[in-house]
């Protein structure tokens, strides 16, 4: 009855773990410990000198002034203010510069924009290996490579884009070059959308004095034909005198001929010199008319955004992170050397 009492104390004791002989062995294992965590350190710090390198240069735009968008700003200014003339488009619409910004961020953004970009640089081609499918994995990582943040006014952000290159001076110039890039193909989308309003706006226009050109001669010929019947009229009553006591403006048209023959030859004679009559709003018209067939004069480079954060040459390296990868791979060394320092204690 007293024995498996007596024998209990000695089971417990089989199991606890002796801390202090743990690290009695550790400590007689140190040379292999600290040995195999410079061994791992030194191997990541090898490795980082052969692995490809990463650095990323930032920038942050925000919309332009009216200074650089140059000539393109007073053209669409004035086609503006025809729409609102005529009613055509709503006063409180967004301004010139938020329409020429929006489209460069969609273009910064863009994914052909980035496939086009590195397709004519000089980074891209230097790294082709001739073979198809490889050229077009590189291609899609170098897409990748260019990545664009939009703004958040929650968290009070800018629209920034980065991208990433194996040396800090092509992540600096090929940042300026893409953000170039993407500003002149903005441009260019913004000049053919001007230069087809405009060519809407002329149509507009030349219909609109045609039109106001055939009214005014539709109402000269009429009262060219009334006078001339109301002088016929007069000729055949021998009616030389005016026989009305009112006014000849507001007399009318049956009964010009009571004008007499001398007052109507004379109106007739006067319209036929004078021609048809126009409005102050044809003549405005026609200036306008004159201002659209001269044409758009379209700058291609002018600048869609401006820099709040230039690129510079980043100073830090992305990746590989050297004394972060020493300090993980010299833990994983030592963790293997306690590793073995266990092992040969058991076996002896």
């Amino acid at each position: 009855m007293s024995q498996p009492a007596s024998g209990a104390p000695s089971a417990g004791m089989e199991n606890e773990l002796d801390i202090r002989g743990l690290f009695r062995i550790l400590w007689a294992g140190k040379l292999w410990i600290v040995g195999m965590a410079l061994l791992f350190a030194l191997l990541a710090l090898a490795w980082t000198f052969f692995a490809r390198q990463e650095w990323s240069a930032t920038a942050i735009t925000d919309r332009p002034t009216v200074n650089m968008l140059g000539g393109y700003y007073s053209q669409q200014q004035f086609l503006r203010n025809l729409d609102v003339k005529a009613s055509l488009a709503p006063v409180d619409q967004p301004s010139v510069m938020d329409e020429a910004y929006k489209e460069f961020i969609m273009q910064l953004a863009s994914w052909d924009t980035r496939r086009d970009f590195w397709l004519q640089t000089d980074y891209y081609k230097q790294r082709q290996v001739g073979n198809s499918k490889a050229d077009a994995a590189m291609l899609d990582e170098l897409i990748n490579n260019i990545q664009y943040s939009p703004a958040d006014i929650t968290r009070n952000m800018n629209d920034n884009v980065k991208l990433i290159a194996e040396t800090a001076p092509d992540a600096n110039n090929l940042l300026r070059q893409y953000v170039a890039f993407a500003s002149q193909r903005a441009a260019s989308h913004l000049n053919d959308e001007l230069k087809g309003a405009w060519a809407a706006r002329t149509i507009q226009m030349k219909a609109q004095v045609k039109r106001q050109e055939e009214v005014a001669k539709a109402i000269y010929n009429r009262r060219q034909h009334n006078i001339a019947q109301a002088l016929k009229v007069a000729e055949q009553h021998n009616i030389s005198r005016n026989e009305t006591d009112v006014p000849p403006d507001e007399l009318p048209d049956s009964e010009l001929f009571m004008l007499g023959r001398p007052m109507l030859q004379a109106r007739l004679e006067n319209l036929q010199a004078v021609g048809p009559q126009f409005d102050l709003d044809y003549d405005q018209n026609r200036a306008m008319l004159n201002t659209l067939n001269v044409g758009p004069v379209l700058d291609p480079r002018f600048q869609t955004y401006r820099y709040l954060r230039t690129p510079e040459e980043p100073v830090k390296r992305d990746s590989p992170r050297r004394a972060f990868l020493m300090i993980i791979w010299g833990i994983v060394g030592a963790l293997t050397g306690a590793g073995v320092a266990l092992t040969r204690r058991r076996s002896n």
